[in-house]
């Protein structure tokens, strides 16, 4: 009996633990993995090949796992890339790259007699969400040691490199490069019902057959199917986080400003009753000494002059 396909997408979530590694993680698929990984260096360096290492001894826990999905590679130059796929915003994940970083780097380490001398790390973080709000359209940061007085690259051989995807958002018509065309298919490949014209490269024509959700087995499927509920539960928690913030925020603020709109109207009503219990009381006032001079017989222009009432006010009186 073959497999029912439920899953509306034609091509599988990259931001899923099955699609990160689908695509990744696995032998079959190494040169996708070298084709990303050489756009981000810009041709600064090329790297030819990678093997895949085990990433258990790592000191990731299971509970981990569920926020940062990690491939662990090696060059031909036994220079170690650890690539970290995050789906959601964690706390203190500038630290927890950089606990990442010091495995590779310890693990060099070499018994009895050795001079130190260590091989490059690179730390590549795939974001999605945006952690630098200052510069909206600055989405990839490559960060090193660095002398703060000279700005010179202090030790080079440790790079943090991190994508906001979120702030990715060139269209199919503006990819001049490589770099440019990871970033979409990453931004967009659940979007896509075919592969671009643009994309053109025989690395992507493989990479949206490797995708293609139709052609899984019905294990691959079980196990994407699983993958993509853990992905949405996480996605339905941190927007129902976000809401109850808000929701906070809200009752916060209405709060506050119906306390200050309460204390501001009653101010103002008490001033207003002030001023009006005070004209009346001098209206009254005015009326008494008028009617009193009015009886005394003095004419009205003077009694309009001393009181201030007009002429037909006083001849109601």
């Amino acid at each position: 009996m073959g497999k029912k396909i439920f899953n509306e997408d034609r091509y599988v979530n990259p931001y899923t633990d099955f699609g990160f590694k689908k695509l990744f993680g696995t032998e079959m698929n190494k040169d996708l993995l070298l084709s990303f990984i050489n756009s981000l260096l810009h041709g600064k360096e090329k790297i030819k090949s990678l093997t895949y290492l085990n990433t258990e001894h790592l000191g990731i826990s299971e509970a981990d796992r569920r926020a940062v999905f990690d491939v662990y590679c090696e060059n031909e130059r036994e220079e170690k890339i650890l690539v970290e796929m995050q789906r959601g915003e964690q706390q203190f994940f500038k630290d927890r790259s950089l606990y990442y970083s010091t495995f590779p780097i310890q693990e060099q380490g070499k018994k009895g007699s050795w001079d130190c001398q260590l091989k490059a790390v690179y730390v590549i973080g795939i974001l999605n969400f945006t952690f630098d709000h200052k510069h909206d359209t600055y989405y990839h940061h490559e960060v090193q040691l660095t002398d703060r007085k000279t700005q010179e690259v202090f030790y080079d051989k440790l790079t943090f490199i991190y994508l906001e995807m979120p702030k990715f958002n060139k269209q199919e018509n503006e990819l001049s490069n490589m770099f440019d065309k990871w970033l979409f298919v990453l931004r967009n490949l659940t979007r896509l019902m075919e592969k671009p014209a643009a994309l053109q490269e025989r690395v992507f024509t493989k990479l949206f057959k490797a995708a293609e959700i139709a052609k899984f087995t019905k294990e691959e499927y079980d196990r994407y199917e699983e993958s993509l509920k853990v992905y949405r539960d996480w996605q339905n928690t941190i927007a129902t986080a976000e809401h109850k913030a808000l929701e906070r925020g809200l009752k916060r603020g209405l709060e506050q400003g119906l306390e200050q709109g309460l204390k501001q109207g009653l101010e103002r009503g008490l001033e207003q009753g002030l001023e009006q219990g005070f004209e009346q009381g001098e209206q009254h006032k005015a009326k008494m000494i008028a009617r009193q001079m009015k009886s005394n017989g003095i004419p009205t222009n003077i009694i309009a002059q001393c009181t201030g009432l007009d002429a037909n006010e006083i001849e109601q009186l």
